[in-house]
């Protein structure tokens, strides 16, 4: 219960009012909402991250029984290095297949991520430290680069954590943090027309 039972609810009622209403950003309306409600409520990310998990334990697993992960199945990792604003660096085993933003998230590295990988907004942005690995990647989608235009200090490596999948062929890769991120959902922006 506790915490996260009570955002699951909060959210369950958003969610209602989101599709009722049919916005036509509904990830970033919700994500917007929750941010706002978990600041009321003095609910940090570890509820957040508790509601998550929650969310991905109950899905259906490999095995069918919705019991979370097959233990059967070995997983394949490569290894990535995080570093964070301040200069630390955190290498982590990461799950071929999994974003650089669930990478980040279930090894505690401070990779905001607001919309939850939704391309709604701009904090999971990282800087990709070799450019030989930045051309490995795909391309990014029109979506992404929409969203990395309204990224706080965006370099020519910079790509959303949420787009960047774990691929044997990055193993070793190196992300930075940036300095800040931008938030405008979250932050109270309200665009001015032109």
């Amino acid at each position: 219960g506790g915490p996260a039972l009570a955002v699951a609810q909060h959210l369950r009622g958003i969610s209602s009012r989101i599709i009722v209403q049919r916005q036509q950003h509904a990830p970033a309306a919700l994500c917007a909402a929750a941010a706002g409600w978990r600041r009321r409520q003095h609910i940090g990310w570890d509820a957040a991250a508790a509601f998550r998990g929650f969310a991905h334990a109950s899905a259906p697993s490999r095995s069918g029984h919705g019991h979370g992960s097959d233990a059967s199945v070995a997983v394949e990792t490569i290894s990535v290095t995080f570093i964070e604003k301040d200069g630390n660096e955190i290498v982590v085993k990461a799950p071929i297949g999994q974003s650089m933003l669930e990478v980040a998230h279930r090894n505690d590295i401070e990779l905001e991520g607001a919309c939850e990988g939704s391309l709604a907004c701009s904090t999971c942005h990282v800087i990709i430290q070799d450019k030989k690995v930045y051309d490995l990647l795909p391309e990014p989608d029109d979506d992404e680069n929409d969203m990395l235009d309204l990224a706080f200090g965006l370099t020519e490596k910079s790509r959303l954590g949420c787009q960047v999948i774990a691929a044997k062929d990055i193993d070793g890769m190196v992300l930075a943090l940036p300095k800040a991120t931008r938030n405008f959902a979250v932050d109270g922006f309200v665009p001015k027309p032109h």
